[in-house]
């Protein structure tokens, strides 16, 4: 369990939650169904999708490409249509790459570029009619490595520097309107991002340990931590903070 089954913050809420099939999306949405709210997760990969909704009444899940011709204006619609409203866009679905510059190639760059920076664009574009109605909010997933150099991985850095500055900018551009908008920017966390990055279960759990050494904490932190932050950055209690960047990573970005 995610969050105190007592706690109600988000009930009568609507959230559409992407990349929830597993990881720090599946997590995500658990909190936020405990915390009350209608959860529509949403993914590419059925299977694991049906795993998430299994775990709690209060999620329903959309298999769909959100990179796909006409998605995003799917997903939004679907949540509306099913809940009559919408209160929070967590962006959290996107992918990395281990490439460095000698091997960059181009497919992957604009595979990059489409799933962690358009999609959740069109995604912010398609909701904020409905957020502004509700006062709502967008949280961006990041990364540490948003605002620090990934050698090996520019061009995933590049994405999320992009997304951190998405986040300020939109936070500026709607804060008169009662939109927030900020983003929480992981550091390692144990998923299997690595793996759909193509790495082999070893070669995960020896960048984990590598990871963790430099960690000034010395641990790698669950995808439980991470909706954790998710969360607060979306919850009423916090309606002062807009354009902010929440960095959970064990104190990685300061060493």
């Amino acid at each position: 369990m995610t969050t105190d089954s007592a706690d109600r913050t988000f009930s009568g809420q609507v959230v559409i939650v992407t990349g929830a099939g597993t990881g720090i999306g599946r997590a995500t949405a658990i909190a936020f169904a405990e915390a009350g709210a209608r959860v529509l997760g949403v993914g590419r990969r059925e299977e694991p999708l049906k795993e998430t909704a299994a775990a709690h009444g209060h999620i329903d899940v959309l298999p769909v490409d959100i990179r796909a011709d006409g998605a995003p204006a799917r997903v939004v619609d679907e949540a509306v249509r099913r809940w009559g409203r919408l209160d929070h866009l967590v962006n959290n679905a996107g992918a990395t790459a281990v490439m460095p510059l000698a091997e960059t190639d181009e497919r992957t760059v604009l595979d990059l570029l489409a799933l962690n920076v358009v999609a959740p664009s069109l995604l912010a574009h398609e909701a904020l009619p409905h957020l502004r109605r509700t006062s709502g909010t967008i949280v961006n997933v990041s990364s540490t490595y948003g605002h620090r150099p990934m050698a090996g991985g520019a061009h995933y850095a590049a994405t999320k520097a992009a997304v951190e500055q998405l986040t300020r900018s939109w936070a500026l551009e709607l804060a008169g309107e009662g939109v927030r908008v900020n983003a929480v920017a992981p550091g390692p966390t144990r998923t299997d991002v690595m793996l759909h990055a193509g790495l082999s279960p070893e070669a995960a759990n020896d960048m984990y340990a590598y990871e963790r050494d430099r960690i000034p904490t010395h641990r790698i932190a669950g995808a439980d931590e991470m909706a954790h932050w998710i969360l607060r950055m979306a919850e009423p209690a916090g309606r002062h903070a807009t354009g902010q960047v929440i960095t959970v990573d064990g104190g990685l970005e300061l060493v």
